[in-house]
């Protein structure tokens, strides 16, 4: 099979990969009101639906990575979708809301199995300097899958009830399995010879799950309550043993090579900050959209398509500009849109026409996409290929906690008052802000 065939095939996998995970997420929104009718169950269990899921994505992302990258990704690709697929079939057969959680424990597992190893297939079988493209279209992958969940889901359980948005998943992954054992990536150097630090992956897992939970929960119970402080805190004690057991270890979670690198470093903080601000602002429009305005689901996420539409266009121009403009420059012009977009948000009101409303989102989307595609190429193509797995956990850790911690300052900012979300937003475009510094940090040659 030619390398072109080959690239093409593993674009393929790795696209419709991290499809099926935004498209799981966005689904999974729709379909937790009638779980809840279903189960007769309280909206903080259901959430649990949601936040088992996460914990365990969190948790284990990174060490999915450095698996990937000892035993080889496509392996660890393919188990990871046909364990998601499995999940998703168990959730549908479900019989009781507990069962539905630990299962999505489960599936999150699986989940961290396959993520960082759409990236590293990637790495593996395109040069660095031309990682751009195929990473614009998982880009637009994503966002597309992100964006017509809310539809495809609303349908499929309004038709067919919540269980069809779980069997939706089997065919698909079916489908990937079947492509994804045709794909053959070059075999990047590894030294089999380095024990794998288990130690330091338990006490990372550890740190990751906690806080994300704690993140996860800040909306029901605040950031002064006891229960979020003593968790933040153990997270706090269990970094500093992390960081002490690293530093003597010979064979640590995190390589020198990786955590010494600037760019790679700069582009996770980068995706960090700028996907808690885009979620954050997401998450307080949504909700002043539907609890004030008084509009209905599927009336909101239209008024939302400019943003997801823009992603999707945006991301070759960002593409383009990557390779002409280079990294710093890129990912800063995306910043400052994203800021601008965020602040153009906080002035909307009840009399804001449809026009000035989408304005704002496809700022926002437009800026994102070209952060997006620009710190996620920088991530993985500045890494040696050894360690694509790795990096493209850290990628996926930050996207993940991101999201969790601009939810959690935006419910924080907001309280009761969600017919003031102008400071809220304000405080989130702050945040996407300070993404100016590490988007500083990146390479400033344009590729040739």
């Amino acid at each position: 099979m030619s390398i072109v065939v080959q690239r093409r095939l593993a674009l393929t996998v790795s696209a419709a990969g991290a499809m099926i995970v935004a498209l799981d997420g966005t689904i999974l929104l729709m379909a937790q009101p009638s779980l809840q009718r279903d189960f007769d169950a309280t909206v903080a269990r259901i959430q649990w639906t949601s936040t088992a899921y996460l914990v365990a994505v969190a948790a284990l992302l990174v060490i999915a990575g450095r698996l990937g990258d000892r035993y080889g990704h496509p392996r660890l690709f393919l188990v990871g979708v046909i364990g998601f697929g499995a999940a998703s079939a168990g959730i549908a057969l479900a019989s009781s809301l507990g069962w539905v959680i630990a299962l999505r424990a489960v599936q999150g597992g699986f989940g961290a199995l396959l993520q960082p190893a759409t990236l590293a297939l990637l790495r593996l079988t395109y040069p660095a300097d031309r990682l751009g493209t195929p990473i614009a279209i998982r880009t637009g992958a994503i966002a597309v899958a992100a964006g017509s969940g809310p539809v495809l889901g609303g349908f499929l359980v309004a038709q067919l009830g919540w269980r069809a948005a779980f069997w939706v998943n089997v065919p698909i992954v079916v489908l990937i399995a079947a492509l994804t054992v045709a794909v053959r990536t070059p075999a990047p150097e590894r030294d089999h010879a380095s024990r794998l630090d288990l130690t330091g992956a338990g006490l990372l897992a550890t740190a990751l799950a906690l806080l994300v939970h704690a993140l996860a929960e800040v909306p029901g119970r605040g950031w002064a309550a006891p229960a979020t402080l003593l968790e933040l805190l153990a997270v706090a004690g269990v970094v500093v043993v992390l960081v002490r057991h690293e530093r003597r270890t010979a064979s640590p979670i995190v390589p020198p090579a990786v955590a010494r690198s600037a760019s790679v470093i700069a582009s996770v903080v980068l995706l960090l900050l700028i996907s808690a601000g885009l979620f954050g602002a997401l998450f307080t429009g949504t909700f002043y959209l539907q609890d004030v305005l008084r509009l209905d689901p599927f009336t909101t996420g239209l008024r939302v398509l400019p943003l997801t539409a823009l992603m999707v266009l945006g991301a070759p121009v960002a593409s383009i500009a990557l390779r002409r403009q280079g990294a710093r420059r890129t990912a800063t012009v995306g910043t400052v849109l994203v800021v601008l977009g965020i602040a153009a948000l906080s002035r909307v009101g009840p009399d804001t026409p449809t026009p000035g409303l989408a304005a704002a989102l496809a700022v926002i989307g437009a800026g994102y996409a070209a952060v997006m595609v620009t710190a996620t190429g920088t991530v993985v193509g500045d890494a040696p290929p050894g360690y694509a797995g790795l990096v493209g956990g850290l990628k996926q850790t930050a996207m993940n906690i991101g999201p969790t911690v601009g939810t959690a300052v935006a419910a924080g900012a907001i309280g009761s008052r969600i017919s003031t979300i102008g400071p809220a937003l304000l405080l989130l475009g702050a945040v996407a802000a300070l993404g100016l510094g590490p988007a500083s940090w990146l390479p400033g040659r344009p590729q040739p």
